[in-house]
Parts: structure tokens; C-alpha cells; sequence
């Protein structure tokens, strides 16, 4: 990796965990609106950190264990994210679509990540 390209994926995942905390924020405050922000603030600022520890990885076999962290985090949030628009938490729906296309890249861009490393330690292991 690149180190520049890190730190540009590490800032993107930062800006992502800031904008769950306001998705979170914005939630009515009901029974659900309140168990749903829990899970979502939970999940979806999970990334970045997961993600900043993969990069200082002691292995690429760690590399790739702490991506797929980041990886299962980011899908958590994309199922609340859909919950949260199917159960017309956030008016307009419309809201959601942007953080929700982010969330689809991440996950792409972490998944691809994934597949590299483990090209890679194939590649090394042959």
C-alpha cells in the first residue's frame, strides 16, 4: 500500500464515522430510534479505528484479519441504514441515499483490499 492512498482511506473512514454520529443523532428519539442509533454509532465508527489498526499491522495475515473487521462493520451499518429507510426513521429518505452509496464504496474498496492481501500472501506463500 501506499502510504499516501492509507491516510486518504483513513481520513475517508474518519469522515464516515463523524457522519454516523449525526445519522445517529438525527434518529426520533423513540425505543427503536434509540436502539437503532446505539447499533448504527456502534458499527458504523467502528471502520476507522479497525482500519488504522490495520495499517500498522504485525503480519499481512493481521492486515487482512483487521480489514475484514472494518469490512463486517461496514455491512452492519449498511443493514441499519436500509432499517432505518424502511422504517422511515429519517425524513426525507432521500437523506440516506448518499451516506449509503459511501457506505457501498467502502465496503468495495475494503473487499478489494481484502482479495489483494490475499493474492499477495498466496503469491509470497507459493
Amino acid at each position: 500500500m501506499i502510504s499516501g492512498q492509507t491516510y486518504d482511506l483513513e481520513a475517508r473512514l474518519i469522515e464516515y464515522a463523524v457522519r454516523m454520529i449525526r445519522v445517529s443523532e438525527a434518529l426520533p428519539d423513540s425505543r427503536s430510534g434509540q436502539h437503532i442509533g446505539k447499533q448504527l454509532l456502534r458499527s458504523g465508527t467502528a471502520p476507522a479505528p479497525n482500519y488504522s489498526e490495520a495499517v500498522s499491522a504485525e503480519s499481512r495475515r493481521d492486515f487482512i484479519h483487521k480489514v475484514k473487521l472494518a469490512l463486517k462493520e461496514l455491512r452492519e451499518t449498511l443493514t441499519w441504514l436500509k432499517i432505518i429507510r424502511r422504517a422511515d426513521l429519517i425524513q426525507p429518505n432521500e437523506k440516506l441515499d448518499e451516506v449509503i452509496k459511501e457506505t457501498d464504496e467502502l465496503i468495495a474498496i475494503l473487499f478489494t483490499s481484502v482479495q489483494t492481501a490475499r493474492k499477495n500472501l498466496q503469491q509470497k506463500g507459493s
